[in-house]
């Protein structure tokens, strides 16, 4: 090997790494156009098939199709909005997760009392979980960095909102001409697999996406059902926030679970502990436990089997593999990008023996 084909061997690689650096560095530039794309993509997937229903039943043309189904989904909201919002703010503020003092003083109050009612069962509390250490290592300043950043969220709502809908719009309007303008730069020997299999990966992530919205909405409603038959103050907003967990497969629930009993708790906290606190979170516990028992065994395998056309235990199997191997967010994204997975192996390497046996159904 002579000096010079080296020379131009670590020039390349060299022009390789910045290039990557490049595409790294304006990636993050334009990071929040790409959520932008990311939340229109999913809103497409999800309004395809109301936009084909009124196509084809309806005969709508299509940019009255579209128009139409962004309209559903904004009525949808703002009605969300309007119904939800006050009732929202006011069991936040109840649950004065806004007064960060007030927040520490009863987590403190119910870890005293905790304490105080397993020493009458001869249970150590401070043995099992170290309050004092555990409050100290709670760095409650950085509630309000959190909510600080919520409420630039909900001031930038507007101008996502507005340009997720721009986005959203055209694309659906115009999605023919665009895939049209794709197939062109398609190499000629793939170009037939490759559009099978963006057409079926679309349908089924619509239909995975749609499926994941019904289980969410059910658990919400089974959660608010426990809640309000306990009685427990806040039962819409901690139903709320338990069944976005659930986004989070697995552990998410799990989280939900532990999060409903420390804000029932709280939320009771000028109640007897003993008669009131206690038996009051162990039912709740309870019934989100059931909550979930019918969402693992009924809701999920119904729901996400079919969406996907897989099974009940592949689906577990690749979302506790990607979660080990890429943490929560490989959790969350494990179905969809599998589902992909699945359509173009089926279409590139029908013949392998592991692609025959897991796409029966694709």
């Amino acid at each position: 090997m002579t000096s010079k084909i080296l020379a131009n061997g670590i020039l390349r690689a060299v022009g390789i790494l910045v290039l990557i650096g490049l595409t790294l560095f304006v990636l993050y530039k334009i990071s929040t156009v790409l959520v932008y794309l990311i939340v229109s993509v999913i809103l497409i997937l999800i309004a395809s098939p109301l936009v084909n229903f009124l196509k084809t039943k309806l005969k709508f043309k299509n940019t009255a199709a579209v128009v139409a189904t962004l309209s559903i989904f904004i009525l949808l909201i703002a009605g969300f909005v309007l119904l939800f919002t006050p009732l929202i703010i006011d069991q936040v503020d109840k649950l004065s997760l806004l007064d960060i003092n007030s927040l520490k003083n009863n987590y403190t109050l119910v870890s005293n009392q905790l304490s105080d009612y397993l020493a009458q069962y001869n249970i150590s509390y401070t043995n099992i979980f170290n309050s004092s250490t555990l409050l100290n290592g709670i760095d409650f300043k950085i509630i309000p960095s959190v909510i600080n950043g919520l409420i630039n969220v909900l001031g930038n709502f507007s101008i996502g909102f507005v340009s997720v809908l721009f986005i959203t719009f055209f694309i659906l309007k115009e999605k023919e001409l665009y895939f049209e303008s794709f197939k062109v730069l398609l190499p000629a020997s793939k170009k037939e697999k490759i559009i099978i299999s963006i057409k079926k990966s679309r349908a089924l992530l619509s239909r995975y996406f749609l499926g994941l919205m019904l289980q969410l909405f059910i658990v919400f409603i089974l959660y608010l059902t426990v809640l309000l038959i306990f009685s427990v103050d806040n039962a819409f907003i901690i139903a709320l926030l338990c069944a976005m967990l659930n986004i989070i497969p697995y552990l998410g629930p799990l989280i939900g679970i532990l999060f409903a009993a420390l804000l029932t708790m709280i939320s009771n906290i000028n109640t007897d502990f003993s008669t009131e606190i206690i038996s009051t979170t162990i039912y709740v516990i309870i019934g989100f436990v059931l909550v979930q028992l019918i969402d693992n065994l009924v809701s999920q395998p119904v729901i996400f089997s079919k969406s996907t056309n897989s099974h009940p235990l592949e689906i577990f199997l690749i979302i506790i593999i990607i979660g080990s191997l890429f943490g929560i967010s490989g959790m969350i994204v494990a179905v969809p990008v599998y589902t992909v997975l699945k359509v173009i192996a089926k279409e590139f390497i029908p013949n392998n023996m592991w692609v025959k046996l897991l796409t029966k159904k694709t």
